[in-house]
């Protein structure tokens, strides 16, 4: 068989195969001499149908399958052969198989480049730490007795924390704009989820009370019609309801799975949550910020063939997410793929660069770590046996797991050797802000 390589690109490679005639037809005679122990032919006994008879009939048909065949098993042999990696499925052309000849292709595909690594000594990282104290505990204790608060209609003017229920519509130079009116719109006061100026405008408001507040949107307002612009709105509040929050006693705390009613078992099934939730939200922090160094760090000529894959897999996995969230997703059923390009681009640089990190250093998922890792997840399940079991009974499941093992391993061996700074942080900090407001 001979092999020729020429370079079309960086990565491109155009392969020229010839596979010898007598391979094709010895192997094309095989399988019809076969063919005439198989095939039942009118007149002739079993097992005895002639080879021309058979050849006559099977034999167009058996030499495509033979060449369709050959062209995979020699392409193999190929880029073994001249120590090859191809990025993805090779597009053959100039393909000539006529009888007689040599069987002749041409195989064009993209190769995974050669990764080099930037030092990773030369990067540094500040490395977030939290402590849950006690006032973290109260603070989402009240965060959990406000969200199953009640509200209770009263008739004195409202204050802050009292819910309204309002009529109102927005105006600007005395006209009405798009989206700026709305009936028994319910409103905390003090939640800031209206523009400056209007909740406080509420306070001492009563029921059946009419006012006009005069307030101004934000130049950073999503509406370029609206940044920035003075505007007046016209208000009527309907009720003022006073919230009322449960008190932490046997039947509240039995909500959270807490049988003996002590509110010291209570405070420490709140703290082993907290500390959970910020421990999984620490570490996907550090290796947001790990991975984005090693993308902007290392520069990779990334074969096309695995960016439109990854761009594919990344439109079809945003598809699915809308359409578990209830919404229609036929709206960007014909969307291109290549919107999703630069994400791609990311996914697969970062993907490349793990698996040199992970090649060059022998890195390999610890089964002791994983199932660590499996159990924090079980643990905040009712049954996490179950879970556990889950993980266990399916190598599919458990390699997922394997996967997210070998990143951490991946970050942290990049901390190791990179410049890493510690910083203390509350877990409001941590938890994106207010995470323990009541």
């Amino acid at each position: 068989m001979q092999v020729s390589v020429e370079n079309t690109g960086s990565l491109e490679r155009k392969v020229r195969v010839e596979v010898p005639a007598d391979r094709v037809a010895t192997e094309v005679s095989d399988r019809l001499q076969k063919l005439t122990k198989t095939t039942k032919v009118q007149g002739f006994r079993p097992g005895k149908v002639p080879l021309k008879v058979v050849q006559g009939r099977y034999g167009e048909q058996v030499r495509k399958e033979v060449v369709g065949e050959l062209v995979q098993s020699s392409f193999y042999e190929a880029i073994t052969q001249e120590n090859l990696k191809p990025a993805g499925p090779p597009q053959i052309d100039e393909l000539n198989d006529e009888s007689g000849k040599d069987l002749a292709y041409t195989a064009i595909f993209e190769i995974y480049p050669e990764v080099q690594l930037k030092p990773v000594a030369e990067m540094s990282f500040e490395k977030p730490s939290c402590t849950v104290n006690d006032e973290d505990i109260t603070g989402m204790i009240d965060k959990l007795r406000n969200q199953r608060r009640e509200l209770k209609k009263i008739e004195r003017p409202a204050q802050m924390g009292d819910v309204v229920n309002i009529n109102f519509e927005g105006f600007i130079d005395g006209e009405a704009f798009e989206g700026g009116k709305a009936e028994d719109y319910e409103l905390e006061l003090g939640s800031n989820s209206f523009i400056a100026g209007f909740e406080d405008g509420l306070v001492g408001k009563a029921e059946g009370e009419e006012t006009t507040l005069k307030v101004k949107f934000p130049e950073e307002y999503g509406s370029e019609l609206l940044k920035g612009k003075d505007a007046e709105f016209k208000v009527k509040v309907n009720l003022v309801n006073e919230t009322v929050l449960p008190v932490v006693d046997d039947t509240f705390m039995l909500e959270f799975g807490v049988k003996d009613g002590k509110e010291e078992t209570f405070r420490d099934e709140i703290k082993r949550n907290m500390e959970r939730e910020v421990e999984l939200t620490l570490r996907r922090q550090v290796k947001d910020k790990v991975f984005d160094a090693l993308f902007e760090t290392n520069e990779i000529d990334l074969p096309q063939a695995l960016v439109a894959n990854e761009a594919h897999r990344a439109k079809h996995e945003f598809e699915n997410n809308l359409k578990q969230q209830g919404h229609n997703a036929n709206a960007i059923a014909s969307l291109d793929a290549s919107v999703f390009n630069e994400q791609a681009k990311k996914r697969v640089s970062l993907q490349l660069l793990m698996s040199e990190i992970i090649k060059q250093n022998e890195l390999k998922a610890d089964p002791a770590k994983v199932r660590e890792m499996i159990e924090k997840v079980a643990s905040g399940y009712e049954d996490p046996s179950a879970v556990l079991n889950w993980y266990y009974s399916d190598q599919k499941n458990l390699a997922e797991v394997e996967s997210l093992s070998l990143e951490d391993n991946v970050v942290d061996w990049v901390l190791e050797h990179a410049n890493v700074t510690d910083k203390a942080c509350t877990f409001d900090e941590i938890m994106n802000k207010g995470q323990t407001a009541g």
